[in-house]
């Protein structure tokens, strides 16, 4: 059972790392003169989604065991207007406007997942109320835009971090690519959940409750308390990555990351996490934002196009993944139930 989940995670995973690279490559090969393929380029898709992918990581979580939360995008929206309203109309710190959206991103994963593990309450009926509840307190604090002007604020945002390697401009003077501090952040992030995943009980036990909530039961894991934990840890990562959207736009205003959870969902499923859980990686969580900012990249380099165009490819995407994982999912069971005939009739 555990070797199937294993080849099931590797196969769609490495589907998601070459449909990026083949991707990236054409658009490197066909928008040369435009400056795709110079390194800024490829690292402006980290600078450009840091805080989808912390986001993207949280919902991977709660997406492994069977669960959905559609409210990161509001979110990540009431943590803008939030942090904005403190600290430009309050007088409040840049330190203050952290820990609040950390609080914000907690209260609503607490309550979120208690609804969803005590009571029972499917997950999709509570994170869409959550979701129009979120946008509601938005527009309560402020319906017009909030621009920050905090200088802490500012200094974190605009404090670059830059890398030994770069390209020559046309005056042959090399020119230092770099990324933000939110980079570095994301990608710890990434690892921290990955390595939590792969090697602690409380990621095996995920993956068990994905995989059979009722066996898990019966393998004596706490299903309730396990749920509610990464309920929690969706939120705070939540929190964190709509703080890291923040300092990417640094204002706070009502249609803000507006559908963005779809992104975030998106992402997930590209990157091989199923919908029916029990099986998903946050490496390819990573790789299916990085596909998701190269189509946006492609479309707006290629300049004539609308941007609509980056939502039908998405969603031409996400179709063939789900197919895919269907498919890989039927699979699975018509081995399954070969190996019951064959057992049937040895015992026979």
């Amino acid at each position: 059972m555990k070797k199937a989940k294993l080849s099931k995670t590797g196969f769609l995973l490495l589907i998601t790392i070459v449909m990026f690279a083949v991707m990236y490559i054409a658009g490197m090969i066909i928008f040369q003169d435009k400056g795709f393929a110079k390194p800024q380029m490829f690292l402006n898709l980290f600078i450009s989604n840091a805080g989808l992918i912390v986001i993207a990581c949280g919902l991977t979580i709660v997406m492994i065991t069977g669960g959905i939360d559609i409210s990161v995008g509001s979110v990540t929206a009431l943590v803008c207007m939030s942090a904005a309203d403190v600290m430009e109309n309050k007088g409040m710190s840049a330190v203050f406007a952290l820990f609040l959206a950390l609080i914000i991103g907690l209260a609503f994963g607490v309550v979120q997942g208690y609804l969803v593990t005590y009571l029972k309450i499917q997950p999709f009926i509570i994170t869409l109320a959550g979701m129009f509840f979120g946008r509601g307190l938005t527009a309560v604090i402020s319906t017009k835009m909030i621009s920050i002007k905090n200088k802490m604020f500012l200094a974190w945002a605009n404090e670059k971090m830059y890398l030994p390697f770069g390209y020559t401009n046309r005056h042959g003077v090399l020119v230092h690519a770099y990324i933000y501090p939110t980079v570095v952040i994301a990608l710890v992030v990434v690892v921290l959940i990955q390595i939590m995943l792969k090697f602690s009980k409380f990621g095996r036990a995920l993956f068990a409750i994905g995989g059979n909530e009722q066996s898990a039961v019966l393998m004596g894991l706490n299903v309730k308390s396990t749920k509610m934990k990464a309920y929690v840890l969706d939120g705070f990562l939540a929190g964190l990555g709509g703080f890291l959207f923040c300092l990417n736009s640094c204002a706070g205003f009502v249609e803000q990351a507006k559908g963005l959870e779809m992104d975030a969902i998106s992402a997930a499923v590209i990157g091989g996490t199923l919908l029916s859980g029990g099986v998903g990686t946050v490496v390819g969580t990573l790789f299916g934002v990085l596909i998701t900012g190269t189509i946006q990249s492609l479309i707006t380099t290629q300049g004539t196009l609308s941007s609509w165009w980056v939502r039908i490819v998405l969603s031409i995407m996400l179709c063939f993944f789900i197919v895919l994982q269907a498919i890989i999912g039927g699979a699975g069971l018509k081995k399954k139930d070969k190996g019951k005939e064959k057992t049937a009739k040895a015992t026979t």
